[in-house]
């Protein structure tokens, strides 16, 4: 297959879950939740699980529910301290290198959260474009209008000829119905979501070697 982008989800994708980041914002995002909206840590845990089940994210259930403001709470929730967190990772980088296709990060955070990421991985070069969501004009994975958004901002017109690499099976399920070819990073719990599975996002090329080994058709 002759694919012209790779779509890459930010956290817990292009790093791994063990650099603990996803947990340190999920504590901030508790934290927003019991203080704008007065609730108990337990009440606030209820309504996450409710707004991610139906909007895609908890923002997007505080914005259409209690019209919170989504750069507080975006500066509000990413405010953690990536730097000792994410680190350098060379074969990352390499990997990225080899790619022929346009290098994409497609994530429900802020360009200003991606750029910090891709700065601690040492990456920042790798990548072509960021689209995020403010980007998306508010939609979020796994809203379908989210990926016709992101393929547009790409550039692409054929999902066929995109692959997007993810680490939440339901970001991957709208994208594989599209036509994308769909990679799961992370444990085995893909429920048919994704075309192919990995463990960390560095075996990329390994199981997909169209993307560096030259195809015509």
């Amino acid at each position: 297959m002759n694919w012209r982008v790779v779509f890459f989800d930010l956290d817990d994708t292009l790093y791994p879950p063990s650099c603990g980041v996803w947990p340190a914002i999920g504590e901030r995002i508790q934290a927003y939740v019991v203080d704008r909206l007065g609730v108990t840590y337990d009440e606030a845990t209820q309504l996450r699980r409710s707004y991610f089940e139906k909007y895609g994210t908890t923002l997007n259930g505080l914005w259409h529910l209690h019209s919170i403001d989504p750069s507080d709470y975006l500066e509000f929730v990413h405010a953690v301290p990536l730097e000792t967190m994410i680190h350098p990772d060379p074969d990352l980088k390499s990997m990225l290198q080899a790619l022929r296709q346009k290098r994409v990060v497609f994530t429900n955070a802020t360009r200003e959260h991606a750029e910090r990421v891709l700065a601690c991985l040492g990456i920042s070069s790798e990548i072509d474009a960021i689209v995020d969501l403010f980007a998306l004009e508010m939609a979020n994975k796994p809203e379908t209008i989210a990926y016709e958004r992101a393929l547009k901002l790409a550039g692409e017109v054929d999902p066929r000829r995109c692959v997007l690499v993810d680490d939440l099976p339901r970001n991957l399920a709208p994208a594989r119905a599209m036509g994308m070819t769909t990679v799961l990073v992370g444990p085995e719990r893909q429920n048919g979501a994704a075309d192919v599975r990995i463990e960390r996002i560095t075996d990329l090329t390994q199981a997909l070697p169209g993307l560096v080994a030259r195809d015509d058709r």
